[in-house]
């Protein structure tokens, strides 16, 4: 039986242990890979002559806009399989028009966002980044073990989850086995949802205003800009800790800074707006915040798991069977 002509398209350089060895050829099992090398620019003679006879599109990280033009070139294209988290950014809507079916790995980055949140909360809790830092000044340990007087730890703690995504449900399964108290922002969650046998509803008010960590797992959208903002941060308890790991947008920054600057509270910070900030920004210096430079998501060994999840796709994809990852048009207006 002829096997469908796969095509890569993503940029090589960023997409390291997407797809090892073992992957390539399990992948070459169920389709004609037409070229191992990927496409980075579409608009190369090579790259034409490919997409001309290309079914399935295998993209990643750096993909070449996916336009009209494109498609005008892959007549015969039947599945973009993104081995990545979104695709808002480089699919022109005439894909899902088409009937082009479009899955994507963002149930395999969530994984290690998840894993990243967890830390990170259990971490705040024990003042661990606080301790540090003193125990580093004081090396008789004098003025850390005062600190573990105080009230901290991961006993009888509140924690706010804004937003029930895949993310934010995957945390709040991380999250259960502890004794923490789950709070739960998000005006889409309907009264049958599951989740809620795991958390208390609550308002964003009295979400920030409980919460000893409050964590963000809402999508960039214009409607979510900025939706933590001087407001929600000044209800904060003093000594709670603020973390984002979904968009930098999400959080006014001028304001968030501004109450990281008096010591009243903590952040964790992975995302920013803009993404890398300037080289003066207090985010660098400030000693309640701990700044990673977008690290949260699949680095490393751990992109193995987003071109697991694609060759899965493209297994399903093949052998007739329903995808469990496919992106349905209508939602992408709440897709991150």
């Amino acid at each position: 039986m002829r096997k469908p002509r796969l095509t890569l398209a993503m940029a090589a350089d960023r997409t390291l242990h997407v797809l090892p060895p073992p992957l390539i050829a399990r992948l070459a099992k169920s389709c004609d890979i037409l070229d191992p090398t990927p496409i980075e620019d579409f608009s190369t003679p090579e790259a034409r002559q490919s997409l001309a006879t290309t079914e399935i599109l295998l993209t990643g990280w750096g993909c070449p806009h996916i336009d009209t033009n494109v498609l005008a070139d892959a007549p015969n294209l039947a599945l973009i399989a993104h081995a990545a988290g979104t695709v808002k950014y480089f699919l022109v809507p005439e894909v899902y028009e088409r009937g082009i079916v479009v899955t994507h790995a963002a149930a395999a980055n969530a994984i290690p966002v998840a894993e990243y949140t967890l830390a990170a909360i259990i971490f705040s809790n024990k003042n661990i980044f606080r301790l540090r830092d003193l125990y580093r000044r004081d090396r008789t340990r004098a003025s850390s073990y005062r600190e573990m007087d105080a009230p901290i730890g991961n006993f009888d703690r509140t924690i706010g989850i804004v937003g029930a995504s895949r993310i934010g449900r995957l945390v709040v399964d991380l999250l259960t086995p502890f004794d923490y108290d789950i709070l739960l922002y998000d005006p889409y969650v309907p009264p049958t949802d599951p989740i809620l046998e795991k958390v208390r509803l609550a308002t964003l008010d009295d979400l920030m205003a409980q919460s000893d960590v409050v964590s963000i797992h809402a999508p960039s959208l214009s409607s979510t800009r900025h939706m933590i903002g001087k407001p929600e941060l000044a209800r904060m308890k003093t000594g709670a800790t603020l973390i984002n790991t979904a968009r930098g947008a999400l959080v006014d920054e001028t304001a968030l800074l501004d109450q990281l600057r008096t010591g009243r509270i903590n952040a964790v910070i992975d995302v920013t707006d803009p993404e890398i900030p300037a080289p003066s920004s207090d985010f660098f210096t400030l000693p309640n915040v701990f700044l990673t430079p977008h690290a949260a998501g699949a680095v490393g060994t751990e992109r193995q798991r987003l071109g697991l999840l694609a060759v899965e796709e493209i297994e399903r994809f093949v052998a007739g069977q329903p995808l469990r990852h496919a992106i349905i048009p209508e939602a992408l207006e709440r897709l991150a």
